[in-house]
Order: structure tokens, then C-alpha cells, then sequence
């Protein structure tokens, strides 16, 4: 079982590796939360907030 995991994993430069995954994590980030929705202008947590005020009543 062991020599199967060993022969699966391949080596990297972690510095590489945290850029690439760092700005990938980044940009997820900026559009998924800080950029605004195209179609009603909101960003993400406003949307949240008039979605709580209208389910309280």
C-alpha cells in the first residue's frame, strides 16, 4: 500500500506551489465576495443582509 502511494507523489518547489495557490485563492475570493453580481449590482454580503431583513419581515 505504501509503495503505491510513494510511486503517486511528485515533487514540487513550495515556493511555486504557494504562489500559483495563493493567487488562485485570491481571485476565487475577489469575484466570488468583493465583486458585485452583474445581474442586481450586490455584492454577496448585501445580498445576504436584504435576504435576512425580507425573511424577518
Amino acid at each position: 500500500m505504501v509503495q503505491q502511494i510513494v510511486g503517486k507523489v511528485k515533487p514540487v518547489d513550495i515556493e511555486e506551489e504557494m504562489k500559483k495557490s495563493y493567487l488562485d485563492y485570491s481571485m476565487s475570493v475577489i469575484v466570488g465576495r468583493a465583486l458585485p453580481d452583474v445581474r442586481d449590482g450586490l455584492k454577496p454580503v448585501h445580498r445576504r443582509i436584504l435576504y435576512a431583513m425580507y425573511d424577518m419581515g
